[in-house]
């Protein structure tokens, strides 16, 4: 599947909006990809997410026992992906504003895939990363639908992409005028309580 194949569903589903968005880092930007309509849809998040399975069986990163997911963007496309792989699906989610593995127990000297729906930065990568890290798992690689950051976010492993899809990102302060004339929404999750 090419990035125009995968941005060709993100459009099909309305998923990519242009306007004035505040992204879950701070950062803004003109562009936002709303997963959560694509993934309203159980055969373009499908494909995606089969995708994404051939992506990690090829990238000869070795046998893995589970995919691990952030809540709550990541749950979906993790489950999927790992149907795909014929593994089980868990996820972190935050306490006290830490993802934590709440729910599940970690095998014992687990290996692991961290499956994203959309990097930017790559923080909530990091901090699935340092969560697993911290349970004594091996974290084999990060895969994810779209590297927003064109390849350049350092998630701390290998970072897979199904497309990378660079998308201009701006501090608060340093906004284009055009986008400044419009309002600020902020549609990511992160900060729900």
């Amino acid at each position: 599947m090419t990035r125009d194949d995968v941005l060709e569903i993100f459009r099909e589903a309305g998923g990519l909006l242009e306007g004035h968005f505040i992204l879950s880092s701070g950062l803004r930007s003109p562009i936002f990809l709303q997963k959560a309509r694509v993934f309203m849809y159980p055969d373009k998040t499908e494909k995606l997410c089969k995708a994404l399975a051939d992506k990690i069986r090829s990238a000869d990163i070795g046998e893995f026992d589970l995919i691990i997911s952030p809540a709550l963007g990541g749950l979906i496309p993790g489950y999927e992906t790992a149907r795909h792989l014929d593994v089980p699906a868990i996820w972190v989610e935050r306490e006290n504003g830490v993802f934590q593995l709440r729910r599940f127990d970690m095998p014992e000297n687990a290996k692991v895939i961290i499956v994203e729906d959309i990097v930017t930065t790559g923080l909530s990568s990091r901090e699935t990363v340092k969560a697993i890290r911290d349970l004594g798992a091996e974290v084999l690689a990060v895969a994810c639908l779209i590297d927003r950051s064109g390849g350049e976010a350092d998630v701390g492993v290998p970072l897979l992409s199904l497309a990378e899809y660079k998308v201009p990102a701006y501090e608060p302060d340093e906004i284009p005028a055009e986008m400044a004339a419009l309002p600020p929404v902020k549609p990511g999750s992160r900060g729900l309580s």
